[in-house]
Order: C-alpha cells, then structure tokens, then sequence
C-alpha cells in the first residue's frame, strides 16, 4: 500500500481489540476506537457507527497508517474504504476468561451479557470472517499481534 492505510480490527468482545490497539497508539500508529466518544448511535438496541462521523474520519488526509477498532452492523458499509479488514479471534474458553478477568470495560460480566457474547460468536463472527481480508488469533503474544497488524498496514502480507 504506497499511500497510507486504514485498516479495520473487528471481531468478538475479549478477542483483544482494545489492546492491540492500545498498543498500536504506543508505537505511534494513528488510532480510533469506535467504542468511545462520539462514533457509536444505538438505534432500536443496536449500536451503529454514525456514518457521517466515520466518512469524514476516512476521508481525513493520513500522515501515518490509521487503525479504526469497531465491530457495529453497519460497518460493512465502509469495508471498500478500508485497504484492510482484520478480524481478531480467539477460542471461546480464552474470550470467555478474559471477559472475566478485564478491568477496562465492564461488557461481559453479566449472564445475559456472556449469553449475548456466545451467540455473537455462533452468528456474527462467520459473517465476519466472510468479509476479513486477514485474520488473527490473538492467544498469540500481543507484540505478535501488533507486528502483524503493523505488517498489514504496510502492505507486507503476513506469514500467519
């Protein structure tokens, strides 16, 4: 990719999303997680990007490759606007101990919450896998996880 890329990292709750890019912005990559501040619009229960806010996000000049962290129904939308589609994933158990053991988001704590988490793995994360353009399983070492990604972006394809 000459110019610079933007890259989506999508999948289930717990496979890792937020710290990975997390430490994507600790090694100076441009970064957005959809899931604070202004990006998300629930409409009838589901949570949405809002559409106008992501367009202008990727139509922003990049001095650097851009990350955009989200998994919403809509996003599909602005698949052919991403030079990337990553899809992180982990076993079920993994996802599930992490959700338990996670102090930065409260998400999957509940019962109706982890029931809601297993069905998203069942339904949503084969419609995912579908559309990824790469995918990783992130039992690996985080720093692994993030040279992959960094490799993505920079059109270097990865040995998976």
């Amino acid at each position: 990719m000459s110019r610079h890329a933007a890259v989506l990292v999508t999948g289930m709750s717990g496979v890792g999303k937020s710290t990975a890019l997390a430490e994507l912005a600790r090694r100076g990559y441009a970064t957005v997680d959809t899931d604070d501040g202004p990006w998300i619009e629930v409409i009838d229960g589901e949570p949405l990007w809002r559409e106008p806010l992501i367009d202008d996000l990727l139509h922003q000049p990049r001095e650097a490759s851009l990350f955009i962290q989200g998994t919403v129904a809509n996003q599909w939308r602005f698949y052919d606007r991403f030079d990337a589609v990553v899809l992180l994933t982990a076993p079920t158990e993994v996802i599930l101990d992490r959700l338990q053991r996670r102090t930065n988001n409260p998400f999957g704590k509940t019962a109706d919450e982890r029931a809601r988490i297993l069905a998203d793995i069942a339904e949503t994360e084969p419609l995912l896998r579908q559309s990824a353009t790469h995918e990783i399983e992130t039992t690996r070492p985080l720093s692994e996880v993030v040279d992959i990604l960094a490799d993505i972006a920079d059109g270097v394809e990865p040995g998976l």
